[in-house]
């Protein structure tokens, strides 16, 4: 059975926040019967992304918010 996963893909410093945030990649991995199939990459998300989005202002790509802005 294929797998979901969230890996970490980066750790940056997030100016917005003032902190360092986490950069993630939801991966899929084939089944194990499939072993030639490379992990697929559905998503991505930021570790403060729900702090972010209780803002009045739109944040960021990674947010979900502000499809525009990409600060990394």
């Amino acid at each position: 059975m294929a797998q979901k996963k969230w890996q970490v893909s980066k750790i940056r410093y997030c100016e917005h926040v003032g902190h360092e945030i986490a950069l993630e990649t939801q991966v899929v991995f084939p089944p194990e019967y499939m072993p030639d199939h490379p992990p697929r990459v559905i998503a991505h998300r930021c570790s403060n992304a729900m702090e972010c989005n209780k803002l009045d202002k739109a944040t960021c790509a990674w947010c979900g918010t502000n499809p525009d802005y990409r600060p990394f």
